[in-house]
């Protein structure tokens, strides 16, 4: 099951999220945790109070092992842009652009820890696949057989 948790409107632009979001993609939620604690950045702060919250609603929402839960999604994601101006000299304005986005969390459990249990067995084939090979290798030498061609009788 997937526990996530959403930060809308961050006053962080997007470009400087994504990085801490690649930091903790895939990792373990203690490891992430510890991996962005130490940095100074606002941005790492955000990300961290993200995956703090999703956690939480593990822990609310009664999952076994919260502390086995990966980051399975980090997304950051653009948000409105306020659009400001800078006036400058002769009447001349310069924009100002304050970026904002989304920040979107989700914890899952490891892949491998999935059991899987079918009904149905499994066949197993003792035949190997013939498919062609791809253009531009070399071909291989057809097996050598250990039959020996029947001795010519002379009888004609």
């Amino acid at each position: 099951m997937k526990y996530t948790a959403i930060h809308r409107f961050a006053d962080v632009g997007p470009r400087k999220l994504r990085l801490f979001a690649d930091l903790v993609r895939g990792k373990n939620v203690d490891e992430a945790l510890q991996l962005l604690r130490f940095y100074p950045n606002r941005g790492a702060k955000l990300v961290m109070a993200v995956i703090e919250s999703a956690y939480g609603n593990a822990d609310h929402l009664e999952h076994p092992d919260p502390d086995s839960l990966v980051v399975s999604e980090c997304r950051v994601d653009g948000a409105p842009t306020f659009k400001r101006i800078q006036p400058r000299a002769r009447g001349t304005a310069f924009g100002i652009l304050r970026r904002m986005s989304h920040i979107i969390v989700a914890l899952s459990d490891p892949p491998g820890s999935e059991v899987e249990t079918t009904s149905e067995p499994v066949a197993t084939t003792t035949a190997t696949p013939t498919t062609p090979a791809p253009e531009g290798t070399p071909a291989l030498p057809a097996p050598a057989t250990t039959e020996t061609p029947a001795p010519a009788t002379a009888g004609a």
